[in-house]
C-alpha cells in the first residue's frame, strides 16, 4: 500500500469522527433517502411475489451490502440499496417460476441463487462495453414512474387485502377520499420538505434553529405528516389512509429464505443453465446503475481529493451479489439519486465546518486590528489546517486565492492596505460564504452509520408500518426534485421551453457550454430522441411478457450511440450533449465597467462569482468612504 493509500484509509475514518455530532445531519438525511424507497420496494416485492420477499429482506440486503461497502468499498460516498430494476427483474423471474411444476414457488429463491451466481460472470463479460450514453437522464425517472404508479393505486382497490381493513374503505366514495387525502399528504411533504432545506436563508428564528431545520427538516416532515395522517379518526373506516405493510422479522416464515442455499441443488439442471439469461439482464442493469451512481457521486463539480475506484467497486458488487443470492435476499447495487445526494450533503457539512473555522478566525483577527494582508494570511492558515494533506501542492481555494491576488492588489494600489479591517469593510457572515468553493467531507463514517440505521429498521418494523404509503410518494418526489439541479437533460428541457427573446438571460449566469457551442436545432433533436427512448424503456415494463426484455434496450444504447447517432449529429455536438458531466461556462456580461458606485443598475460577472464582485466593490468603497472624500472614490475599473 502506498503512502497516499494509507493516508486515504486512515483519514476515511478520522475525518468522520473529527466532524463530531455534525456528521449526524448528512447521516440522517441519507438514511431516510435510503430506507424509505427500500421499504416501498419491499412492499411492492411482497405483492408481486405472494409474500416470498418482503421489506424485511430488502432492508436486510441494503444494510448488509451497505455495511460491507462502507468498510472495504473503494468509494465510500457510493450508497448501495435495493432499487426498482431489481424489483422488476425479481417480479419477472417469479412470474416465470411460479407457473412451472418443476420449479414453482418453492424453488423460486434457490433458482435466484443460481441467477446471482451467474451475475458476476455476466458483469465481467460486459465490462468491456462502454456506457456511452449520458446516464443523467435516468436519475429521477425510476422515482417519477414509482410516484405515478403509487398515486394512481391510491384511488383504486388495493391489490392485497390487509388484515384489519374495513370493507367500507373499499367503497368507491372512500377510495376517492383515500386518493385525495394521499395527494394532500404527498404534496404536503414535498412542499414542506423543499422549504425546510432552505431554512438557513429564512429571516425568522435563531441561527441554531434554522440550521437544525435545514439539517433535519425532511426527516421531521416525515414524522409530522405521519402524525397528520392520524387526525381524521371519527367515522373514517380502518384502512384510510393506507399504510406500509410488511411482516415482522420474528413472524413465522419471515426468515425461511436464509437457508435457501441448502435447496439450490434441487433446482433442475435445465434451469441452472438457463439462469444465465436473467443473470445477463440483471448484470446489465447493475453495471448501468452502479456505474452511473458512482459517476454522479464523484462529479467534477464536487472537487473530490481522493481517487475513484470504479473497477474495484464493480468487483466487490459481484461478490455481494453472490452473497445475497446464497442467503435468499435480493441484491443491492449503487443507487441514484441517493449517491449524489450523499455527496451533496457532505459538501454542505464541509462548507459548515470550514465556514465556522474561518468566521471564528476572521473575527479573532479583526479584534487585533489587523490589516487585509494579515487577515488573509490568518484565514489561509486556518483553511490549510482543515484540509487533508493528500495533495500538498494544491493551491488554496479559488476564493482565498482571489482574495489575495485581486482584492488585496486592488486595495493596495489605492493606498488602503495598512488600514485596519472591521466588519463594516469585510462582512464576515456574507463574504466568507462566497470565499468557500464546493468541497466534500470525504469519509466512511456516514455511510456506515446510515447502513446500520437501515439494519435497525428491521427490528423497528412495527413502527415503520404506521407511515402512510402516500408519504412515501411525497418523499420520492422530493428525491426526484433534489436530483434535478446539475442534470443536463433537465437543463436542456428548460432551455427548450425558454422564450427565444429571453435566452440571453442564461448567458448572464453560469451555464452549460452546449448553450454556446451547439445549435438550438441539434439540442432540440437530441433531447427529443432521449425523451422518446426513455419513454420506450419504461413503456415496455408495462407489458407483462415483453417487459423482461427492457434491459436489452439499455444494452442497445451502446451501438445506437456509437454507430447511429453520429449519422445525425456532429461529433463535437454529441460530445457536448452526451457528456457524463458537462462543463460550465462563466457568465457573459453585457456591461463590463462599473459606473458610479451609487448606481446599482449595471451588473457584471467577475471571475470567481459573487464574492469578487461584492468584495471588490464593497471593500474598496468602504475603505475609500472611511479614508477619502466621496469624489475620490468613484473608480472606473476595466475588468478583463
Amino acid at each position: 500500500m502506498t503512502l497516499k493509500q494509507e493516508l486515504c484509509a486512515k483519514q476515511d475514518w478520522t475525518s468522520g469522527f473529527r466532524a463530531g455530532i455534525r456528521i449526524l445531519a448528512p447521516t440522517t438525511y441519507i438514511f431516510f433517502a435510503s430506507a424509505i424507497p427500500v421499504i416501498s420496494f419491499g412492499e411492492q416485492l411482497e405483492r408481486n411475489t405472494d409474500g416470498t420477499l418482503t421489506a424485511v429482506q430488502t432492508l436486510a440486503s441494503t444494510a448488509l451490502c451497505g455495511i460491507i461497502h462502507s468498510i472495504i468499498g473503494g468509494q465510500p460516498l457510493l450508497i448501495l440499496g435495493v432499487a426498482e430494476p431489481t424489483v422488476l427483474m425479481y417480479t419477472f423471474m417469479y412470474n416465470f417460476a411460479k407457473d412451472r411444476k418443476d420449479l414453482g414457488h418453492k424453488l423460486f429463491l434457490p433458482w435466484t441463487g443460481w441467477v446471482c451466481l451467474d451475475c458476476p460472470v455476466a458483469l465481467l463479460a460486459g465490462h468491456s462495453w462502454c456506457m456511452l450514453h449520458n446516464p443523467q437522464i435516468y436519475t429521477p425517472c425510476w422515482l417519477i414512474i414509482s410516484i405515478f404508479k403509487g398515486l394512481v393505486e391510491e384511488f383504486g382497490v388495493p391489490k392485497t387485502q390487509r388484515e384489519g381493513t374495513n370493507q367500507i374503505a373499499l367503497q368507491s366514495s372512500w377510495l376517492f377520499g383515500n386518493g385525495m387525502f394521499a395527494l394532500v399528504l404527498s404534496f404536503g411533504l414535498l412542499y414542506t420538505g423543499l422549504r425546510s432545506r432552505k431554512a438557513r436563508s429564512w429571516r425568522y428564528g435563531t441561527g441554531w434553529l434554522r440550521g437544525f431545520i435545514a439539517d433535519y427538516g425532511v426527516p421531521l416532515m416525515v414524522l409530522i405528516w405521519t402524525g397528520v395522517s392520524y387526525i381524521p379518526v371519527n367515522k373514517v373506516p380502518r384502512g384510510i389512509p393506507r399504510r406500509l405493510f410488511s411482516p415482522n422479522p420474528w413472524s413465522p416464515g419471515a426468515y425461511s429464505n436464509w437457508t435457501v442455499v441448502k435447496e439450490m441443488l434441487n433446482v433442475p439442471p435445465l434451469y441452472i443453465i438457463g439462469a444465465f439469461i436473467p443473470a445477463t439482464m440483471i448484470a446489465v442493469l447493475y453495471y448501468f446503475d452502479h456505474s452511473v451512481a458512482s459517476q454522479l457521486a464523484q462529479q467534477k463539480e464536487f472537487n473530490l481529493r481522493k481517487p475513484s475506484s470504479y473497477h474495484y467497486d464493480l468487483l466487490l458488487l459481484g461478490f455481494l451479489t453472490i452473497l445475497c443470492g446464497l442467503i435468499g435476499i435480493p441484491p443491492s447495487n449503487g443507487v441514484i439519486p441517493q449517491s449524489p445526494m450523499h455527496t451533496k450533503s457532505l459538501a454542505t457539512l464541509k462548507h459548515q465546518l470550514l465556514r465556522h473555522k474561518l468566521v471564528s478566525t476572521a473575527r479573532t483577527s479583526m479584534q487585533k486590528n489587523v490589516n487585509l494582508t494579515q487577515l488573509y494570511q490568518s484565514m489561509k492558515e486556518a483553511y490549510d489546517v482543515m484540509q487533508t494533506p493528500l495533495v500538498p501542492h494544491m493551491a488554496p481555494t479559488l476564493g482565498l486565492k482571489e482574495l489575495k491576488e485581486s482584492t488585496i492588489a486592488l486595495v493596495s494600489s489605492h493606498g488602503y492596505m495598512d488600514a485596519p479591517v472591521d466588519e463594516v469593510v469585510f462582512d464576515v457572515n456574507k463574504d466568507v460564504d462566497d470565499l468557500l468553493p464546493v468541497e466534500v467531507k470525504e469519509q466512511r463514517l456516514s455511510n456506515l452509520l446510515q447502513a446500520l440505521m437501515v439494519g435497525a429498521c428491521v427490528a423497528a418494523m412495527p413502527l415503520l408500518k404506521k407511515i402512510p404509503t402516500s408519504v412515501l410518494w411525497g418523499y420520492f418526489a422530493f428525491m426526484a426534485i433534489e436530483s434535478l439541479p446539475g442534470n443536463q437533460f433537465w437543463e436542456r428541457i428548460l432551455y427548450l421551453f425558454t422564450a427565444p427573446s429571453r435566452r440571453y438571460k442564461l448567458l448572464e449566469e453560469h451555464h452549460a457550454t452546449f448553450v454556446e457551442t451547439v445549435p438550438f436545432k441539434a439540442i432540440a433533436l437530441f433531447t427529443l430522441f432521449q425523451t422518446v427512448y426513455l419513454l420506450l424503456c419504461f413503456g415496455i415494463t408495462w407489458i407483462p411478457i415483453a417487459g423482461v426484455l427492457f434491459p436489452l434496450l439499455i444494452m442497445l444504447l451502446v451501438p445506437v450511440r456509437q454507430y447511429i447517432l453520429p449519422k445525425f449529429f456532429k461529433g463535437a455536438h454529441l460530445q457536448e450533449l452526451d457528456a457524463a458531466a458537462y462543463e460550465e461556462s462563466p457568465a457573459i456580461a453585457f456591461n463590463m465597467s462599473f459606473e458610479d458606485p451609487s448606481n446599482q443598475a449595471s451588473t457584471a460577472h467577475i471571475s470567481g462569482g459573487k464574492f469578487l464582485m461584492k468584495l471588490l466593490q464593497g471593500v474598496v468603497e468602504n475603505f475609500a468612504t472611511l479614508t477619502a472624500p466621496k469624489q475620490q472614490v468613484q473608480l472606473q475599473l476595466q475588468l478583463q
